[in-house]
This record gives structure tokens, sequence and C-alpha cells, in this order.
């Protein structure tokens, strides 16, 4: 989700699930007290919920800026028939990572990991 559809995002109420894991950080003051005028902005969501919606598009828009690195390998070839390369840049080792954190923190909410 991008940072310019939060508002609308917000406005839906919907839900993602949530990791049992709880990070907690110190805001610098002029952030927080953006949190807290967009708390008063939308008060159906908490602080937490703001903080979450904004840290999850930030994530997601990182992911968008890494760059392409064409790789050696030929996943396929376009409708005229030019190769299509592999992703050799950093986006295929962020999504490596993090299914391997999805499956850790999953295994730890259902109570077979501790993830500290």
């Amino acid at each position: 989700m991008k940072i310019r559809d939060l508002i609308q995002h917000w406005e839906t109420t919907a839900r993602m699930p949530k990791t049992a894991r709880q990070y907690n950080i110190q805001l610098p003051v002029y952030a927080a007290a953006k949190v807290a005028a967009l708390v008063e902005m939308y008060p159906g969501r908490s602080e937490e919920q703001i903080i979450c919606d904004l840290l999850c598009s930030a994530l997601e828009e990182l992911n968008e800026s890494f760059a392409y690195v064409q790789g050696d390998k030929v996943l396929a070839h376009d409708d005229h028939g030019d190769p299509i390369y592999a992703d050799a840049g950093m986006t295929p080792r962020f999504h490596q990572l993090i299914e391997s954190h999805v499956s850790r923190l999953m295994m730890a909410d259902s109570g077979h990991e501790d993830v500290d």
C-alpha cells in the first residue's frame, strides 16, 4: 500500500494479521506530534494502528525502490520475443528473507518457537 493510499485505508478500517511480538520504540517529538494529529483526524484509529500502517506503507515503498539488476537467468520472453531476465539485485534477497521471517514469526505465534 502506498503512503498516499493510507487515508482511504483508514477510512475503510481494513485489518491485517498481526504478530504476537511487540516493538517498543521512542519517536522523535515531531513524528509523535504528527501521529497524534492523525489520531485526532481519524479517531477510529489508535496510535498503534497509525504507526503500523505508516510503517507497512514505508516498507512497501522501500521494497519498490530497490534497483532492478539484470541477472543471467532468462525467466521468460516478452510479446516481442525478447528475454526477461531474473532480478539479481536486492529484491529477491529481501523477499527470501521476508519469507524466512514470516515462517519463523508464524511458528512463534503458534507457540512452537521462542522469537526473542
